[in-house]
Parts: structure tokens; sequence; C-alpha cells
């Protein structure tokens, strides 16, 4: 690559860690190092960056970190960064310690921040990392297939459990504005409802029905995969058992879907928007998102990107509903 006219570069992550992240830290370094720039690695977010706990980064620093998850520069939410006199200083910050650019690893809120600095002055770049896959302007988020195969193997395991009790289990999962890991999760694990924020009409005896019907059919289990943004189970667990018998528990997986090593694409891509991130900020570029989308990495405009709205396909959460044992259409003969 040729020599970059940004001499030194920053990278944070801000916001909920997410497994990836640490590939995408990795990749900027060392792409920053081998475009010739200084790499300054800004701690616990923007509230690190405005404590200034800032150190300078080697390869040999992000040595044997692609494996692992969470991030290496730890996180933190910020509540100072949301006010005009905390981005000011932000920013003066930057210009402090010659940081000429800023990589940004997280979400919608995240990005506001880098939005700021870049209308401050600060060449500003960045990476969607979230496990909600909830960022509208690309396909992909750092964490979220990590996360959703974590969940997925979770549930299969309550599933035993489930079966071997005849029990209906309520299956809580990540996704705080959004319902893209309950959706997955209901068609990879085959479940029998999925209840999201977005197409979720709060009809408790449907589900009650659903799960009679099951029962008159013979099924053993009945798993309910429930979004976080619906949440309640443990409570919705007690009506379902209270008005059908059938003995009924919440599981909240919680946190652990954050964890664990990073999936190969989780790795692949993080490595790429990593890499691709500081390229632009070689090409002078500020004011940038990147993104995947129909197989290539781009790049947006972040105003562009967070005025996009995303919202889960109709397609998908009918073929969700389709596959479901207890689809309405389908006769006791066809649930098996």
């Amino acid at each position: 690559m040729a020599e970059s006219k940004v001499k030194t570069i920053g990278v944070l992550t801000s916001g909920g860690d997410a497994p990836g992240m640490n590939a995408a830290i990795r990749a900027v370094v060392r792409r920053g190092l081998s475009s010739g720039m200084r790499v300054k690695g800004i701690l616990k977010g923007y509230q690190g960056l405005l404590n200034e706990e800032i150190i300078d980064m080697t390869a040999k620093d992000v040595s044997d970190t692609i494996e692992r998850g969470g991030t290496i520069l730890y996180t933190a939410r910020c509540a100072e960064m949301r006010s005009a006199e905390g981005q000011e200083r932000a920013a003066e910050i930057c210009r402090k310690h010659g940081i000429e650019g800023l990589v940004v690893i997280g979400g919608d809120g995240s990005f506001a921040g880098a939005q700021t600095l870049a209308n401050l002055g600060i060449n500003t770049i960045g990476i969607p990392g979230t496990i909600d896959l909830d960022i509208a302007c690309t396909e992909y988020t750092i964490g979220f297939d990590t996360a959703v195969n974590t969940a997925m193997e979770a549930i299969d395991k309550v599933r035993d459990t489930s079966t071997s009790h005849e029990r209906c289990s309520i299956i809580e999962v990540m996704g705080r504005g959004a319902g893209y890991l309950a959706l997955w999760c209901g068609i990879a694990n085959g479940a029998e409802d999925v209840l999201i924020r977005e197409k979720y009409d709060f009809d408790e005896q449907r589900i009650v029905n659903n799960i009679i019907q099951s029962r008159k059919a013979g099924k053993k289990h009945h798993i309910i995969i429930n979004a976080e943004s619906v949440g309640h189970s443990e409570a919705m667990a007690k009506r379902i058992e209270a008005a059908t018998g059938v003995e009924t528990r919440a599981t909240i997986l919680g946190h652990m879907q954050r964890g664990g090593n990073p999936t190969c694409k989780d790795r692949v891509y993080a490595s790429m928007m990593g890499a691709m991130a500081v390229d632009l900020l070689c090409q002078g570029k500020t004011c940038r998102v990147v993104g995947y989308r129909d197989g290539n990495f781009v790049d947006f405009d972040i105003n562009e990107a967070l005025a996009m709205k995303k919202n889960v396909g109709d397609y998908m959460w009918e073929v969700c509903n389709s596959l479901s044992h207890n689809y309405s259409k389908h006769t006791e003969e066809e649930f098996y």
C-alpha cells in the first residue's frame, strides 16, 4: 500500500461488546502500521477517550487476539458524549494526542458520536459492531453470526430437556430493539412460536391454543423463542402454564450470547471491515460507515446510514411461521 498522509489514527470500541471486535481491532492496527501510520488504542470507548486512556499499539499488541471474544480495548457507555461539551472535549483530546483519524467500532449510538466528531473536524470511520444486526445500511454486523450460533446451540440443549420433561419452554434471546436473533433462531431451531417486537400482536391466547392443539396431536414439547424486546418471559411462563396445564419454564440466555470465540465469518468479515476503515482514512475520507451489501464491502455517509430504517422482511417472517409445527393450515398428520 502507498503510505498514508494521515500519520496517526485511533481505534475504540463502544457500546455492547460483540464477538469479532478483536479481529477488527487487529486489522485496524496492522493495516494502519503497514500504511505507515501510528495507531493509538483508546480504552473503554468514548468514556476512555474523555479520560485520555490512550495507548500506543504495536503489531505484537494484537497478536493472539483474533480468536478471543469481547474486546481487548474494553468498552463502556458514555452519557457525557451526548452533550455538546463532552463532544467538543472529545474532539480536542483527539487533536491533543495527534489523532487525525478515528475508527469507531459499535452500533447506532456509537455512530452518532462518530458523526459528531466528524462534524468537529476529526476524520472518523464507523464499523458496525453489534450482535443485534440492526444497522440498516449493512447486511452484516460484527458479532451477529457468533451470537446467533451461540443461542442456537443453547436452544438445542434446552429442547432436549424440554422433551424429556414434556414441557413448554420459553427461551429469551437478546435483541433490545430488533428481533433478528429470535427470528433466525426460530427457523434454525424449529421453534413452534417466535415472538419479536416487530411482528408480535400480543395475542397470548393464540399461543395457548397452539400448545393445546400440539398436545392433542401427541407432541411432547413446545419451544417459544422470545425476543428481549418483548421480554417478560418468566411472567409469561406462569400464565401459559396456568392456561394450559402444561409445565412451562422460562430460560433467559442473556449475556452468554455476547461472549465466546468468534466464528470464521465474524473473524474474516470483521478483519475486512477493519482494513477498509483504515483504507478510507488513507484516502482522506471521513464521516463514513463500512458496510456489507450484495457480496461486497462498501461504505456509506454516516448521516445517510443513521437515517436508514431496517425492518424484518415479510417473506422471512412468513417462512418462519409456515415451518412451525403449529401453522394453522396444516393437519395433525403433517405436524411431524
